[in-house]
């Protein structure tokens, strides 16, 4: 494993070995001492799964939990372009956006710590993503930023012609300026 420092103060993709063979392939993609080693309180409280179909956004959420919570993504199937954006209004790296090709023979993982509004927009035919966070889901912590809010700066690479599939929820989500005068946008943990 190796580990890449993104332009996001705390943010990582570890890039992992892939074993392919007349089978298929086989990687790894969580061994908790090398979180520990970005993040040495990261604890595993919730996995998540989604898959969704070609040219889907999802994004961008983020929650204000009382104690934060990172997460650790890779993709299990099919292609993405994972998208972060540092949303902490006291980080060295604020407003600092990362885009990170995800495959499922990549051997990519990414580690995004509290505070980092995240999502991605699907590549292939479909894509499945599994993550780990350190906070179970608490609906009233989880937050969201419209992900096509030209305040947030974010170019989705989709082809000329091609149009988004974004959920209603995530359309309707509050926009950045919306969060940041309302003080809902998160410190640096």
């Amino acid at each position: 494993m190796t580990l890449e420092k993104l332009d996001i103060a705390g943010a990582y993709v570890l890039n992992h070995k892939v074993f392919p063979d007349e089978r298929g392939i086989f990687r790894e993609w969580f061994k908790s001492k090398e979180i520990l080693t970005i993040d040495k309180n990261f604890s595993v409280q919730q996995a998540n799964y989604s898959k969704s179909k070609k040219w889907v956004i999802r994004g961008m959420h983020y929650s204000l939990a009382p104690k934060g919570q990172a997460k650790v993504v890779t993709c299990a199937s099919g292609a993405i372009i994972d998208v972060l954006i540092d949303l902490r209004t006291d980080s060295t790296t604020y407003l600092n956006i990362e885009y990170i090709e995800l495959t499922e023979d990549s051997g990519k993982v990414i580690y995004i710590p509290s505070g980092i509004g995240h999502g991605f927009l699907v590549k292939s035919d479909f894509a499945s993503i599994v993550y780990l966070t350190s906070s179970g889901y608490s609906p009233e912590h989880e937050k969201a930023i419209c992900p096509t809010d030209p305040d947030l700066g974010i170019d989705w690479p989709l082809p000329l012609g091609e149009v988004a599939i974004i959920s209603k929820a995530d359309k309707e989500s509050q926009k950045f300026s919306a969060a940041y005068e309302s003080g809902l946008l998160p410190k640096f943990l």
